[in-house]
């Protein structure tokens, strides 16, 4: 099967279907490709959503009236096309010739003419359409007009910015297991194979990538000596202030990339416990303690139904890392563009509050909860624990004395590009 096919079907599950890029791509791994195909097929799908709004604009001034909604997937096929002529370094006529080709993959053959005008078109009058895309800040953006206007209210002074880095290819960080090498060690191993990296600020274990790599090619990756994490997720573990014979929570634990580097960082906890609601996902965070040696109690359980997994013995330390909007991570997921609603993130909101105040009583007097999202929504960060503060008299707030993210009075927000950061916020509740 050919790479622009399942490119093809992959845009086409996530708009009708509404599932994310990352379950469409699993859907589609088990052909049999060559290596380079696959990237082709990652490559085309991330940068269509990432400039979908943009590449729809863009195919609308080409077309002489619109297709009908049956014919989503030759539209999808189009814009397939388009995003390989205005951001790859394919040569123009291959584009075209595969992109007509696929009319016939798709059971849409009576459309190769309608295709191969429409390519051949862009590329005659590119220099007097591409600054058209200016007039309009949601084309130019490439970002749905109720985002724009909520990060408008929320940071005035920044949004464009945050804007520009969504549509920027993310960098990929290593979190080095300390229980094996200190950072220093790992990257002269990286050296050796040939992968350059750098140290990272903020995290005494981070280090960026000059060049994404599969997880294979990293030294030890197997092995358990180092793990894939953001670096803004990376700040969790400090923040927890974590000391010997603590028990620990995670809540909403899957992948396991927090519980794992809690596990890291002081053995000496008494206990910590994952819980995860997914089965599958749990399966993943299971996995993930497997590879690294590590050990947890995993819970699988709604986080709110308390009875189902909790004991009754309050915990030391609580790491929320609260279900949200995922706006701080649309580089990574740029489907979160389309898949995302404002009536989505009130009920959002609705639910962190109810995990707040659900975890809030697993706590212990002088114990510390760290909520964290990967929004950077006002309505799912300060203004929510603002509102819980207020609401519970126990509650204060722990100041975050950092060199990174911006004070927003009530926890501690990264907008995305800071720092070549994802888009995270951090609050330390202390319990009175």
């Amino acid at each position: 099967m050919s790479s622009r096919l399942i490119a093809n079907q992959i845009i086409d599950q996530i708009i009708e279907e509404k599932i994310t890029l990352s379950k469409a791509l699993h859907n589609n791994e088990s052909f049999n490709l060559a290596q380079k195909d696959k990237a082709l097929i990652q490559e085309i799908s991330y940068g269509t959503f990432r400039w979908y709004i943009q590449l729809e604009h863009i195919l609308n001034q080409l077309l002489e009236k619109r297709l009908k909604k049956k014919d989503s997937r030759l539209k999808h096929l189009m814009m397939i096309g388009l995003y390989q002529l205005t951001h790859m370094r394919i040569p123009a006529h291959a584009v075209v010739s595969e992109t007509v080709e696929t009319c016939k993959k798709i059971k849409m053959e009576w459309a190769k003419g309608l295709v191969n005008a429409i390519l051949r078109r862009y590329i005659r009058e590119a220099d007097k359409l591409d600054p058209l895309l200016n007039d309009n800040e949601t084309v130019r953006t490439s970002h749905p007009l109720w985002l724009i206007e909520q990060l408008k209210l929320d940071w005035p002074d920044e949004w464009e910015k945050v804007l520009d880095a969504n549509n920027q290819r993310p960098p990929m960080y290593l979190r080095v297991n300390q229980l094996h090498h200190d950072r220093e060690q790992y990257l002269i191993k990286l050296k050796e194979a040939g992968i350059e990296g750098k140290a990272t600020p903020y995290s005494s274990h981070g280090v960026l990538l000059k060049h994404a790599k599969d997880v294979d090619q990293l030294p030890g990756f197997n092995k358990g000596e180092v793990s894939v994490q953001e670096l803004a997720a990376q700040l969790s573990v400090e923040l927890l202030d974590l000391k010997p014979e603590q028990n620990v929570l995670d809540a909403c634990a899957a992948p396991g990339g927090k519980s794992a580097h809690i596990l890291e960082s002081q053995v000496d906890i008494n206990s910590l416990t994952a819980v995860e609601k997914d089965p599958n996902r749990a399966k993943k965070l299971s996995e993930t303690l497997k590879r690294l040696n590590l050990h947890a109690i995993i819970k699988i359980s709604d986080i709110n139904d308390l009875d189902q997994w909790w004991n009754k013995e309050n915990f030391d330390r609580i790491l929320l890392d609260a279900p949200c909007s995922a706006t701080g991570v649309i580089r990574r997921h740029p489907d979160i563009k389309f898949l995302r609603t404002p009536e989505e993130v009130s009920k959002i909101c609705e639910l962190q509050m109810k995990l707040l105040n659900t975890l809030w009583q697993t706590l212990k007097s002088g114990g510390l909860l760290l909520y964290v999202t990967c929004s950077i929504l006002k309505q799912e960060n300060s203004d929510l624990i603002e509102q819980f503060i207020t609401n519970n008299n126990d509650c204060t707030l722990k100041p975050i004395k950092v060199q990174w993210g911006v004070d927003t009075g009530y926890g501690r927000q990264i907008l995305t590009g800071q720092d070549n950061m994802d888009g995270f916020f951090y609050a330390c509740l202390e319990k009175k």
